[in-house]
């Protein structure tokens, strides 16, 4: 099956807001919090370490031969080197994160600020939030809204617990990764371990978007933003195990949720002689990476539901549609 048409609205860039907080040099502290987490035990790092999934080192191709988006700069395509490490087969799920603030009492970035963006067709009545960022008015501030309320006052995540958690920011996966002795992948360990030992396609699986006829991730139907038929099973965020694992075993590495990474936002690794080793991103900038695209992608306006999809966001911004998945090396 065919990727649907492009409406007459064409593509355009991302559909989640950005430097949503005012300031780039006002989040030391959120930074602070994120580094005094107390670490997990012996025993419960172990656990967590156990979970994670092998992945194979070696040359891959990064990017893609053309963009469909020039400021994601993620082409051309250039050849990058890994050692071996290890990768969680699925984003973070709640009841994970549950855990981690039950041991530590970490309070997210938008629990210590009392407010982030939900998606507005998420909302029982939108019209209540007038609030909203510039250009994406689908998205509503909304007072309360956090990890463990993730549509506000009132909501809760008590039947979403396989559910990756969400309205987390760059700030809080770093707190949980030193909670758990784990870390944030690496924006080429991630693309790596999304394409799943197949080499320059399009998803986890190959190049079609409906391999079979059948949906293989979670995202956006209907017509965006007003309507989401949600033919493919779900409006929000989906269990992390939903649809088929890859070839790595990884799950829902498109679709669903954007995943934080490492890496600083900028130009891939540069294409050289030979292939850089383990790159991890520039060292300047205040922006991060975001990989994967969301369960909000549709083609019609930010189709990054590919492999070699990203986008960027502020550290301390925190939505709806954003989680993000551990490694550790092997």
């Amino acid at each position: 099956m065919k990727e649907p048409e492009l409406s007459k609205r064409g593509k355009t860039g991302c559909c989640a807001p950005v430097e949503q907080r005012p300031g780039a040099g006002r989040d030391a502290g959120f930074l602070q919090s994120a580094l005094q987490v107390p670490p997990a035990s012996e025993a419960i790092r172990q656990e967590l370490r156990a979970r994670l999934k092998p992945i194979t080192g070696g040359i891959f191709e990064m990017g893609t031969r053309r963009s469909s988006f020039a400021d994601d700069l993620d082409s051309p395509r250039r050849k990058v080197k890994l050692t071996p490490y290890r990768m969680s087969p699925t984003a973070v799920t709640n009841a994970e994160y549950a855990r981690f603030v039950a041991e530590t009492g970490y309070r997210t970035v938008a629990e210590q600020e009392g407010w982030s963006f939900v998606f507005h067709l998420l909302l029982d009545n939108a019209d209540r939030f007038t609030e909203f960022p510039p250009n994406v008015p689908w998205w509503r501030k909304v007072d309360g809204s956090c990890w463990s309320a993730p549509e506000g006052p009132g909501s809760d995540i008590k039947s979403r617990g396989d559910h990756p958690v969400v309205h987390i920011a760059w700030y809080d996966a770093l707190a949980y990764c030193n909670w758990s002795g784990l870390q944030l992948p690496s924006e080429a360990q991630w693309e790596r371990a999304a394409r799943g030992g197949l080499a320059n396609r399009k998803f986890p699986w190959g190049d079609e978007l409906m391999p079979g006829g059948k949906y293989a991730m979670n995202t956006f139907q209907g017509q965006f933003p007003m309507h989401n038929s949600a033919d493919d099973g779900w409006i929000g965020t989906a269990p992390v195990d939903a649809f088929e694992p890859n070839g790595f075993g990884m799950f829902n590495m498109t679709g669903n949720v954007w995943e934080w990474v490492h890496d600083r936002f900028g130009p891939l690794p540069a294409a050289g002689k030979l292939p850089p080793l383990d790159p991890t991103g520039g060292t300047e900038g205040y922006a991060r990476v975001q990989r994967g695209g969301s369960y909000l992608c549709h083609i019609s306006y930010c189709d990054r539901y590919h492999v070699h999809s990203r986008t960027r966001n502020d550290p301390d911004s925190s939505t709806g549609n954003c989680g993000f998945r551990v490694a550790a090396a092997a």
